[in-house]
């Protein structure tokens, strides 16, 4: 807390962080007692898979829009949205130019926003709109009139994307990061991701028919396991690990949109994943 300190003629502010190191372990290890505020704790944030569901086209998209503006009147919704295979084949193209990673990053959420306009279109007739950073501080206005804020997934890092973690040269933070990025700072209520498998399982389901779902599996586990293929990112667990606001995130078969409203009503489908750091 800060406080004014007077008495020589100046006001002066003596605060906890005045004259500390910002790097210093015993500092921040102090603001991990800090609370931190929900800006909307009431809604949630629903990611809508490029390659998944928008690339199939109107079989996978409209029985999945009609569940969204029902569900509507019941659950306030930020909705967001990937590039899918035009995200990938800009990429492609943008690789074989040698353009850098932060470059990379930077042509990919142009592409996002064809997906983001079409849902916006389809979803016009029951309050969807074209939801962009700059109009973060309506987030409330939008909601309260009854709006489903519809936005790209990819971060705005741009040009600044840092260097991959994974190795190679594709960015790690891609629309599920930058869809949670937003829910964790908005604080959001839940944040469900919409694919086409029924979760995560233990081998890739498409390819060994043995494979077994993950009810529920902690973030952890899954960067520690040997996984070849994941329907989500990687870079995304790292950051639900090291979250403050949001806790766990669903995944869920969006070719089924009553999975959609289970989800928002809490009921156990698809699969739990969540962050072992609030676990102990």
């Amino acid at each position: 807390m800060s406080e004014f300190m007077t008495g020589d003629g100046r006001t002066h502010i003596n605060s906890g962080l005045m004259r500390e190191s910002l790097v210093s372990k015993k500092l921040i290890s102090e603001t991990n007692k800090k609370d931190v505020r929900r800006m909307v704790p009431d809604v949630h944030m629903v990611s809508i898979g490029g390659q998944s569901i928008m690339d199939r086209g109107k079989d996978a998209i409209i029985p999945l829009v009609d569940k969204i503006a029902e569900l509507k009147h019941q659950h306030k919704m930020v909705v967001g949205v990937g590039g899918g295979a035009r995200a990938r084949h800009t990429m492609s193209i943008g690789m074989g130019l040698g353009l850098p990673i932060g470059g990379l990053a930077r042509i990919v959420g142009g592409v996002e926003e064809n997906n983001r306009d079409i849902l916006q279109f389809l979803l016009a007739p029951h309050g969807g709109i074209t939801f962009v950073k700059d109009h973060f501080q309506d987030l409330q206005l939008f909601l309260n009139n009854g709006m489903i804020p519809i936005c790209i997934g990819q971060p705005p890092y741009h040009f600044w994307e840092p260097p991959a973690v994974e190795g190679g040269r594709l960015p790690d933070n891609g629309p599920d990061v930058g869809l949670f990025l937003m829910a964790e700072v908005i604080g959001v209520e839940s944040i469900t991701y919409i694919k086409d498998v029924d979760g995560v399982y233990d081998s890739n389901p498409s390819k060994n028919p043995n494979a077994k779902m993950l009810n529920t599996v902690t973030a952890r586990e899954l960067l520690d396991g040997d996984y070849d293929d994941l329907p989500i990112e990687r870079e995304l667990l790292r950051t639900l690990e090291n979250a403050r606001t949001i806790k766990s995130i669903r995944v869920i078969n969006g070719l089924d949109p009553n999975n959609l409203e289970a989800a928002l009503t809490g009921k156990d489908v698809g699969t739990l994943i969540t962050s072992s750091r609030h676990e102990q």
